[in-house]
């Protein structure tokens, strides 16, 4: 099993940028695949970025361009850069690892970290 850590969330003013971290426990870092979802207020969770073991990243449209997700194997933790923040891209933002391809209902899940962008 994995335990999950998110950090960086914070207020920011729209334009601005902020990185998260996610610092997982356990072996399995190196051979599951990272995400960041997110979740607003009255909306479903949704995919923001992914990467694989192998380094392969997958980004949802409205943030490409904007958003970079990486990760540091030797140090367990995955990272989300966002610049160019916008006010719709308010959320909770969480960290999951699991298998690639498996999808969010398999794998294992952080508590979050609250982004809010506004003027």
């Amino acid at each position: 099993q994995v335990q999950l850590v998110e950090s960086g969330g914070g207020l920011v003013q729209p334009g601005g940028s902020l990185r998260l971290a996610c610092a997982a426990s356990g072996s399995i870092f190196s051979t599951n695949a990272m995400g960041w979802y997110r979740q607003a207020p009255g909306k479903q969770r949704e995919l923001v970025a992914a990467i694989t073991s192998g380094g392969r990243t997958n980004y949802k449209d409205s943030v490409k361009g904007r958003f970079t997700i990486s990760r540091d194997n030797a140090k367990n933790t995955v990272y989300l850069q966002m610049n160019s923040l916008k006010p719709e891209d308010t959320a909770v933002y969480y960290c999951h690892a699991g298998p690639e391809g498996w999808g969010e209902n398999v794998g294992s899940w952080g508590r979050g970290t609250q982004v809010t962008v506004s003027s």
